[in-house]
């Protein structure tokens, strides 16, 4: 079945599913993207950070799919956060990717005691008119973050990439982000796995028959977010695209609404600071 589509909030159109390479190693990307496409996924999402970039590129070319049938996003490396660097950043991301133009580009965490996002964003602004990248946006940003962005810059963000999933749910975050035409990417969307052992879930996706990475998957698709789940086995990359064949109630979806319990399983964004040397 067709994966559903987000309008952005500069008119481009965006996968709501994709595929996540993060952890996937650089060796390995290249058959894994592969067989991503294969399935029937359309949306990839890397990272500067991940190492990998040049597998996806090789798929990307390989795969026989023209090129505005795929959706690439890559995210800036934390050590690259100045103007000048930024912008020579993503020219290696291309370079990498093998590609003249990445459909999004992200600054992967603001890293508030390192450096001035603002500056940093305002590099992304220039890439974004200079036609570089279709769109931008960024990720783990909190609302005072965005707020910044929306008083020093001109570009409101695209996306806002964030951690969720059903112990972290981010009602107030999502609803800031909906406010300001932002679209939320959900990472870690089955909390590392957590969610397969969780009774509540596991209840529901008896129910439907399903898996509970598959419920909760399409927990997220009913809620509006762009979702990438990772997995380099073919059978976990199929069961995770199959999601568009039934539907949670809303008494479903409120059950697992309820298992929030603002428990983050990656860092903190206000506090992370980390820099690769």
């Amino acid at each position: 079945m067709a994966v559903p589509t987000i309008t952005l909030n500069n008119g481009i159109t965006i996968p709501q599913l994709g595929f996540g390479v993060f952890q996937v190693p650089p060796e390995d990307t290249r058959e894994a993207t592969l067989t991503a496409f294969e399935v029937g996924y359309r949306h990839i999402d890397t990272a500067e950070m991940y190492g990998n970039e040049k597998g996806v590129g090789e798929a990307v070319r390989d795969s026989g799919l023209a090129r505005d049938e795929i959706f690439v996003t890559s995210k800036l490396n934390n050590g690259f956060h100045d103007y000048d660097d930024a912008l020579k950043a993503l020219d290696g991301t291309l370079s990498d990717l093998g590609l003249e133009q990445i459909d999004l580009f992200l600054i992967h965490w603001p890293l508030p005691e390192v450096g001035d996002y603002v500056q940093t964003w305002k590099a992304l602004e220039k890439a974004y008119a200079d036609g570089k990248a279709r769109a931008i946006g960024v990720s783990n940003f909190q609302q005072a973050h965005l707020q910044r962005l929306f008083d020093d810059t001109d570009v409101v963000p695209a996306v806002n990439q964030i951690e969720v999933h059903p112990y972290l749910t981010q009602t107030s975050l999502r609803a800031f982000n909906a406010e300001h035409g932002i679209a939320t990417e959900a990472w870690s969307p089955i909390a590392q796995g957590k969610v397969v052992d969780d009774p509540v879930i596991t209840e529901i996706a008896k129910a439907k028959d399903r898996s509970a990475a598959q419920v909760t998957l399409r927990w997220h698709i009913q809620r509006g977010d762009i979702v990438f789940p990772k997995s380099v086995t073919r059978a976990r990359v199929e069961e995770n695209f199959a999601l568009f064949d039934f539907d949670l109630s809303d008494d479903e979806v409120a059950k697992i609404d309820a298992l929030n319990a603002d428990e983050r399983i990656g860092p903190d964004p206000d506090t992370f600071n980390y820099v690769p040397e």
